[in-house]
């Protein structure tokens, strides 16, 4: 059974949710520095990490499984949000350029099929990022955060399952290094930081960037997802045709 969105919602609002907020943000934004005149869908819990793009995407939608619940998002702005069977989303094929999966792969009642479905909604070349709890983390290990529930995945069973799917995995990262206890939440920042350095595989989370094929991919994990350095910009190739920045 999903997480209720009430308790995603307290562990949002707490100072451990906006450290694992703030980890998968950093490196998301290193992945997709720009979402100008992108259709960008977040499945799951995914609002916390769709700001950066209202305002600048053409259409940011949330979906949220009917068996999580759903909230009102953005809170501050027409609601963009839908509730509804993850395995059979409410959107015609070959929609969105950008998806983002946040506590929606672990608990999916059939991950195959699921990911299938995101794959069908999705644009050709469409960019699509996982983040699941990581198998070798202590935040998979008990159940005081959301990351405690379904199935986590390492690097490699997460790109062999979107293999599977028809994506190809191109670029992935282990993040979230703070240890998932309210009383070390003041020492996030460091263990972030350190982490990221040491290129730590315990972090909690696993974030894997994939490209929508055509065909079967073969399982790999991608190139290394790095935080850059200095002013970043949208390459071509992440770009609409016409679209600026």
């Amino acid at each position: 059974m999903r997480v209720d969105v009430l308790a995603l919602q307290r562990f949002y609002a707490s100072r451990l949710g906006e450290a694992a907020r703030a980890a998968a943000s950093r490196r998301l934004e290193t992945l997709w520095p720009s979402g100008v005149g992108l259709d960008i869908l977040g499945v799951g819990y995914a609002g916390p990490l769709l700001a950066p793009w209202r305002g600048v995407a053409r259409r940011t939608v949330s979906f949220m499984p009917e068996a999580q619940g759903a909230e009102r998002w953005p809170a501050d702005a027409a609601a963009a949000v839908v509730l509804g069977d993850e395995l059979r989303l409410p959107f015609a094929d070959a929609v969105f350029d950008r998806a983002v999966l946040v506590h929606a792969l672990e608990e999916a009642t059939a991950p195959r099929q699921f990911l299938r479905e995101v794959w069908r909604v999705m644009a050709p070349e469409g960019r699509l990022v996982v983040i699941v709890a990581n198998r070798a983390g202590l935040w998979a290990l008990g159940d005081g955060t959301p990351f405690g529930s379904g199935r986590p995945y390492s690097r490699r069973q997460l790109g062999r399952l979107l293999g599977e799917a028809m994506f190809e995995p191109t670029a992935s990262a282990v993040a979230l290094h703070a240890l998932p206890w309210e009383w070390a939440s003041g020492l996030a920042d460091g263990l972030e930081s350190a982490g990221r350095m040491l290129r730590s595989p315990f972090g909690g989370i696993v974030m894997m960037e994939a490209v929508k094929r055509l065909y079967a991919a073969g399982a790999k994990e991608g190139r290394e997802i790095l935080l850059a350095k200095g002013p970043v910009h949208a390459a071509p190739h992440l770009r609409k045709p016409g679209a600026s920045d």
